[in-house]
């Protein structure tokens, strides 16, 4: 970067080396702070931040990539349904044989950017759809509430199945978004790539016979991180 610094060099002072050695010594610590601050910048972005960068962003978010009980059935396994290639995880290092206690940075990445959008959450199901949206659009899925009337809602994620792991932290309510006071009441995930079934519907989350595809239901774990 420096160069373009040299480049500013008046014509009267081009073919003097000495000088151009001069700015250059200058400039240069600048250039290479100026660089480290671009570096920084990226490596504690949310979207590319790895490791402990990446924990760096979950102190500041304020969700930690350590669970507080270990994440069953969520290891890569053969001949397992739902835990295969693509959708069991590697044992870590430090994890326990019984589960996970500690997110890879994709699922953490995740869950950190589902708590940075319920940080600035309004309450509204509007707001909620945008909010579930960041956290889960990646993966492909489309996501529906439906508002049961009685302080309980019913969320639906739709169009691609939902990985072991992502299924656990939703059993164990660590996506945190709901209204205060309201629970929910199961989670409705697909298990197959498409919409799910349901009666006179059709969108790109609903689809009816031929279309919809059974989905598998989750009900949340009482006394689950985001309940206490």
């Amino acid at each position: 970067m420096p160069e373009r610094y040299l480049d500013l060099i008046t014509s009267q002072h081009r073919q003097r080396p000495r000088f151009a050695a001069a700015v250059e010594a200058l400039v240069k610590p600048l250039c290479d702070l100026e660089a480290l601050l671009q570096d920084m910048r990226h490596a504690f972005d949310v979207d590319t931040a790895v490791g402990v960068q990446l924990d760096a962003v979950g102190v500041r978010v304020g969700r930690s990539r350590n669970v507080r009980a270990p994440l069953d059935d969520v290891y890569f396994s053969w001949n397992v349904d739902g835990l295969g290639w693509g959708q069991g995880i590697w044992r870590g290092r430090y994890d326990p044989e019984t589960g996970v206690v500690s997110l890879p940075d994709d699922v953490y990445r995740t869950l950190l950017k589902a708590k940075i959008a319920a940080n600035s959450w309004d309450g509204t199901i509007p707001s909620a759809y945008e909010i579930w949206a960041a956290a889960f659009s990646v993966e492909g899925s489309v996501v529906f509430i439906e508002d049961s009337g009685d302080m309980s809602m019913i969320v639906g994620i739709s169009a691609m199945p939902m990985s072991a792991i992502m299924q656990q932290l939703l059993l164990q309510q660590y996506i945190p978004l709901k209204p205060a006071g309201v629970e929910v009441e199961f989670f409705a995930v697909a298990v197959s790539p498409g919409p799910l079934f349901a009666w006179n519907c059709e969108s790109s989350a609903l689809a009816g016979w031929g279309s919809g595809s059974w989905a598998k239901k989750l009900i949340p774990i009482e006394g689950g991180d985001y309940a206490t």
